[in-house]
């Protein structure tokens, strides 16, 4: 993902700390703020994914005119994937395929810094590590990091936010 521009307002730190139900007063209420050890507002921990709304090419974000995948017809959200039909060695028969795109295994944010209101970040995502592992039921599962970093409007980096996604080299029958 790639973010030109991340406004960092008041007014969103409040609706995503009560979107998550978070209550702390130093999300949004500013003589609370005012009065601890940082000083003034700032955003959740995690507060860095809402910066998803500010990139018009998400991958997640519904397009008009064409079928979305997270449309919850599905209990994972996907589209159905085609399986294909192998045996193995010894003629079992064995279902395959792909995971319907992956999952999203881990996130870790590292901050810098707090972040404030005013704060106006780009982001820029760039690959991380690759590595498999092998699983019972899902075959080998591969693993893809990917980093991106925030900085803010001097270019000081701020968050640094890892997530890892899985893709299983099989489907997992229910």
């Amino acid at each position: 993902m790639a973010v030109d521009r991340f406004p960092v307002e008041a007014s969103h730190i409040l609706m995503f700390a009560r979107s998550i139900g978070d209550t702390n007063p130093i999300y949004y209420d500013e003589a609370h703020a005012a009065g601890t050890e940082v000083g003034s507002i700032i955003a959740p921990p995690t507060f860095a994914q809402a910066s998803a709304q500010f990139d018009p090419d998400y991958f997640l974000r519904p397009k008009a005119g064409q079928k979305w995948f997270g449309s919850g017809a599905t209990p994972s959200g996907a589209m159905a994937v085609e399986k294909e039909e192998t045996s193995d060695a010894k003629g079992d028969e064995k279902k395959s395929g792909s995971s319907a795109g992956g999952l999203h295994a881990e996130q870790h944010f590292t901050y810098h810094r707090h972040l404030q209101p005013g704060d106006v970040l780009t982001g820029e995502t760039k690959p991380g590590e690759n590595w498999e592992k092998e699983s019972k039921r899902a075959g080998v599962l591969k693993f893809s990091e990917s980093i991106t970093e925030y900085r803010d409007e001097n270019g000081e980096l701020v968050i640094t936010a890892r997530s890892v996604g899985v893709v299983t080299e099989k489907v997992i029958e229910q």
